[in-house]
């Protein structure tokens, strides 16, 4: 009776029908089950999915609440028989569901402590206990479907998963899948929710509609989930290739900021895919994983992880090119421009190039003179707006900010294997031209940039427009020695990274 979440749908499907348990040479077991965490906004019936996968294997599920269970109650605990009066290790909930699903609501709510307990039993699929003379290794074989909502009541795009959500870093690595449900506003969604749940209350009196008799029956479902599982597709050498692409193109948008991701990409996604795609094959009934079961299962990974929102930097260049040619106005207005990027000029307002008034009887006749004014609408007008996306701008920053610490190192490691210290000043220590930083990353960004003297020209534009708002804005980078007065001596201009700043 749930409307709509159609991708939800479809990862609670592979979670029933699950991955194919493994066992290497060494005897160690792979899993083969998988793990999903649903979050969101209120009333996004995160807790309807929970009910009705417990309630689809009523033998080998079971629903847990995260507020109102300990760590002994989900895994196991060793108890004093009141009849023997020897100890005895009473099974929790993730061992009652063993070879089934562990529905967890209110995941977020578990204490810190007790989250950990669960480390063991969602990846190793195994509850050790040592305790009271009693030292066992339990099974733990059971998908977990937890649920969790956000810590501020509704779920900020503007914030990664793990700053909405109240899960350690290693707990987050364990899913599998991550589906953030929002309430957006939306009046033709909206209509169709309204309906949806008005039929669902009149199903007594319509029973011929959709959200009342679905396609098949629950005794279908259940019957195909059964015959599916005991399918155990292998991995063909065309997916292999298709799982390492898949793979490799997780991990590049992980690295130097490009996409800020819910958590970062590990092997375990990896497996995660893989997984995912023998349970697609499971579902068709196919011996073999196909390199589409891939596309699918790499396409619903991307789809858990959600991006973060941000909005695109704007960057003010006035006249950039014409002052990069030599004329661009006298240095002071630039100065003033660029020291001033975010605020821009007001009519009364001195330049700081300009000395403010000493006195009162000093006052500064031509200030607030109408063809200042003109002026200074004239230069406003000639400003122009460059949008940079957020993550090419955070790409460029950490990318230029750990090229100069790295070479901060270099000079640190050789100058101890020489042992003198002295022969190095400490001044030039990652310490580079403004042009040669530029030069440097053109280098780096040849193959992308090709023959094309466009694309050359804008990535430069670009560049100084970033160096620019790192210096005078971020303050990531800092200027060593005199500062530039205008953009004819940028290129000159040594900078450094500000030595407060920890490049991630």
């Amino acid at each position: 009776n749930t409307f709509g979440h159609s991708e939800i749908k479809k990862g609670l499907l592979l979670l029933l029908a699950g991955g194919v348990h493994k066992t290497t040479a060494d005897g160690i077991r792979l899993r083969g089950d998988i793990n999903v965490c649903i979050t969101g906004d209120p009333s996004t019936a995160k807790s309807q999915f929970l009910q009705y996968v417990h309630g689809f294997f009523e033998t080998r599920a079971v629903y847990a609440s995260g507020k109102a269970s300990s760590a002994a109650g989900l895994t196991a605990a060793v108890q004093r028989d009141a009849d023997t009066g020897e100890y005895c290790i009473e099974a929790g909930a993730l061992m009652l569901a063993d070879n089934g699903i562990c529905c967890i609501d209110e995941f977020d709510k578990m204490d810190p402590t007790d989250q950990v307990a669960i480390h063991e039993a969602m990846e190793q699929q195994t509850i050790s206990i040592t305790k009271a003379g009693i030292q066992a290794t339990l099974n733990a074989r059971a998908s977990i479907l937890a649920a969790a909502n956000p810590i501020y009541g509704r779920y900020d795009r503007t914030k990664t998963l793990k700053a909405n959500v109240a899960l350690s870093a290693p707990i987050l690595s364990r899913f599998d899948l991550f589906f953030v449900v929002l309430d957006d506003c939306n009046p033709q969604a909206d209509r169709r929710v309204a309906q949806h749940i008005l039929n669902v209350h009149r199903s007594k009196w319509n029973s011929r509609d959709d959200a009342v008799n679905p396609p098949f029956t629950k005794e279908q479902m259940q019957r195909y989930i059964r015959f599916c599982r005991t399918v155990n597709p292998k991995i063909t050498e065309e997916s292999r290739r298709v799982l390492v692409d898949c793979y490799r193109k997780l991990r590049q948008g992980d690295t130097l900021g490009r996409s800020r991701s819910a958590y970062r990409i590990t092997v375990r996604q990896l497996e995660s895919m893989v997984r995912l795609s023998e349970a697609m094959a499971r579902l068709h009934c196919d011996p073999h994983v196909q390199p589409h079961y891939v596309r699918e299962a790499f396409r619903l990974l991307k789809t858990s992880i959600i991006q973060v929102e941000t909005s695109d930097v704007d960057m003010e260049d006035d006249d950039d090119d014409a002052n990069e040619d030599g004329a661009g106005g006298d240095a002071p207005e630039v100065d003033a421009d660029e020291t001033n990027d975010d605020q821009p000029a007001r009519p009364g307002e001195y330049q700081p190039a300009e000395q403010p008034p000493q006195a009162d009887d000093e006052p500064m006749e031509d200030e607030d003179s109408p063809e200042d004014q003109e002026k200074q609408a004239a230069k406003k007008a000639k400003k122009k707006k460059t949008k940079i996306s957020y993550e090419e701008y955070e790409a460029i920053a950490t990318a230029v900010a750990t090229h100069l610490r790295s070479l901060e190192t270099e000079v640190d490691d050789d100058v101890n294997e020489r042992g003198d210290a002295d022969t190095s000043p400490k001044d030039n220590r990652g310490v580079m031209k403004w042009g040669e930083i530029v030069e440097w990353y053109l280098e780096q960004m040849e193959q992308e940039i090709g023959d094309s003297l466009e694309i050359l020209q804008d990535m430069k534009k670009k560049l100084n427009l970033v160096i620019r708002r790192l210096v005078n804005v971020d303050m990531i980078l800092i200027t060593i020695g005199q500062p530039p007065r205008n953009k004819r001596e940028e290129p000159q201009t040594r900078l450094a990274v500000h030595p407060n700043y920890v490049v991630s």
